[in-house]
């Protein structure tokens, strides 16, 4: 983008990155729009809190499904994690995402988290259907180490 498209979004005070991330958990989201699906949940929150950082997508939610899928071997998403409010939680993944006010749609900038584990691998193997997974040698790495 030319650096006349930047100036002309200064002119129009529009800032394009908020000053702060937020950190908010899938489950406080789900909580707050129980009705409405991951990315409609997500556009929600953006609009009040343009910056955020979802922590824990993957866990199933009350509803019996997660905020949005995430591989059982690679993102660890059934590690129990505590609430700022002391809720057991669970997951060490997330994603940041951002309101964008020009095109005023929600835009994931990044997909990040810690990686399973032997222990976290084969919970979220057996919680997903795939144990069979564990016969390959990237699983079987993980399992020995």
């Amino acid at each position: 983008m030319s650096r006349s498209f930047f100036r002309n979004l200064k002119r129009m005070s529009i800032q394009i990155f908020p000053d702060e991330l937020e950190f908010f958990h899938a489950e406080e989201i789900w909580e707050r729009y129980p009705d409405l699906p991951g990315k409609a949940r997500e556009t929600e929150m953006l609009k009040e809190h343009p910056a955020i950082f979802i922590i824990g997508i993957g866990w199933p939610l009350p509803d019996g499904y997660p905020h949005e899928l995430r591989a059982a071997d690679y993102d660890d998403w059934r590690t129990e994690t505590i609430s700022k409010d002391g809720k057991v939680m669970h997951g060490l993944n997330g994603d940041i995402l951002v309101w964008n006010p020009v095109t005023r749609r929600r835009h994931e900038l990044t997909s990040m988290g810690i990686r399973v584990n032997a222990e976290s691998l084969k919970i979220q193997l057996e919680m997903s259907g795939q144990l069979d997974f564990l016969k390959y040698p990237y699983h079987q790495g993980i399992i020995n180490g």
